[in-house]
């Protein structure tokens, strides 16, 4: 576990998708360790709900729009006078594989992970070179090391956040901009996400079993929690020497 001794304490740090699933663990964890989080989501209501909740700063922001990035990052400079972390999180994930797949779903997942991280790593980049340096965590999945028949799009996204990732780390060592840039790759974890999909593939209703822990322990599936102690970590002055890397959250599934 990382506290606030360790270097999280004051950091500004923008969260995106942060109104439900692990965004909104990242930012309930990050908040608890004296971190300034600024949560975003294209869910309004829920996420000031949030953020009020958790003592954290809430910005409508869909983050395939290029131009709202650019005023996401001018608010949060306006506020706070610069930016620590980023933790670039929102995503979404539809169930089709390579012959059902539409273009219309290709589009939308490569526009918010793909474009959305690319988008959020310039603007962060921009604002972190001009204050000091930062750190910048990029929500990948499993699906960018295995591959998930029935996620094609989505397992593609991932797999371009991974690559992304790692040429953004080299170029950042490479300029000496004092900027880290890692991946987390969960496996399946207690989110709306992973409930939905054991629904729809398996017709298993997680959430209507009597002892939903006893299922979710038997099943393989961590908790919101592990990734967010991950990113945690990357975010800290504790992970000072670790850039490029691929942090694997699965449980071991991808191993076995």
């Amino acid at each position: 576990m990382v506290d606030a001794a360790s270097g999280i304490a004051g950091k500004v740090i923008v969260v995106t998708g942060a109104a439900s699933g692990l965004g909104l663990a990242d930012a309930r964890l990050l908040t608890e360790q004296g971190a300034q989080v600024v949560m975003t989501d294209i869910d309004v209501e829920r996420g000031q709900m949030l953020a009020e909740e958790i003592d954290a700063m809430f910005l409508a922001h869909d983050v395939s729009d290029e131009a709202r990035w650019g005023q996401v990052m001018g608010e949060v400079e306006a506020k706070y006078g610069g930016l620590d972390g980023l933790v670039n999180n929102a995503g979404v994930a539809h169930i089709a594989n390579i012959e059902t797949t539409s273009l219309q779903v290709w589009r939308n997942t490569m526009a918010i992970h793909l474009d959305g991280t690319f988008f959020g790593c310039q603007a962060a980049i921009k604002l972190m070179k001009a204050t000091g340096g930062g750190s910048i965590v990029n929500m990948s999945s499993t699906a960018a090391l295995i591959g998930i028949p029935s996620y094609l799009a989505y397992s593609a996204a991932k797999g371009g956040i991974r690559s992304m990732t790692k040429a953004i780390a080299i170029h950042c060592r490479r300029e000496t901009l004092n900027i880290r840039c890692n991946s987390v790759h969960p496996g399946s974890i207690n989110t709306p996400m992973v409930h939905h999909a054991l629904k729809e593939l398996v017709d298993v209703d997680l959430g209507a079993m009597e002892d939903q822990e006893k299922a979710r322990v038997s099943m393989g599936i961590g908790e919101p929690d592990d990734v967010a102690h991950m990113v945690a970590y990357l975010v800290s002055d504790v992970s000072k020497h670790v850039t490029g890397a691929e942090m694997v959250v699965d449980n071991g599934d991808t191993v076995v």
